[in-house]
């Protein structure tokens, strides 16, 4: 499997870890957006894209994030989890897309990073028009 392209969106704001978000083409058939470029305590990494997981609400029975404390519809109060949970990125998100294997992994992180370094040294001219739209 090929990686066709890699378009990186800079979003680089002061004292923010989140600096880019990537969008990655596969064999000129597949696509993977909304992979984030994070500045993490070791430096640089890649966070595919995840979605919160949501439960619901004893009293109303309306969706709410995992790991919220009350239901953002009715107002009452959630109950704890059961087992205190050490990783809690774990715990209320799920991976939409990810590699399998570290080889896999590696390869893709090494791919994204070199556009995203690329795109800082020589920014587009498309990257600037999106980042003046956004008002960022």
């Amino acid at each position: 499997m090929d990686i066709t392209e890699v378009r990186v969106s800079l979003t680089e704001r002061e004292g923010k870890r989140l600096k880019a978000y990537a969008t990655i083409t596969f064999d000129n058939s597949f696509v993977v957006r909304n992979i984030k470029i994070v500045e993490g305590n070791s430096g640089l990494f890649v966070a595919m894209p995840a979605r919160k997981l949501k439960q619901f609400c004893t009293r109303c029975g309306k969706k709410v994030d995992v790991g919220s404390h009350y239901c953002n519809h009715c107002g009452v109060q959630l109950a704890a989890p059961k087992e205190p949970n050490t990783n809690i990125r774990q715990a209320t998100h799920q991976d939409l897309a990810h590699p399998i294997n570290q080889e896999f992994r590696d390869f893709l992180q090494s791919k994204v990073l070199d556009a995203y370094y690329s795109e800082k040294e020589n920014p587009t001219r498309e990257n600037h028009a999106s980042l003046e739209i956004t008002g960022e």
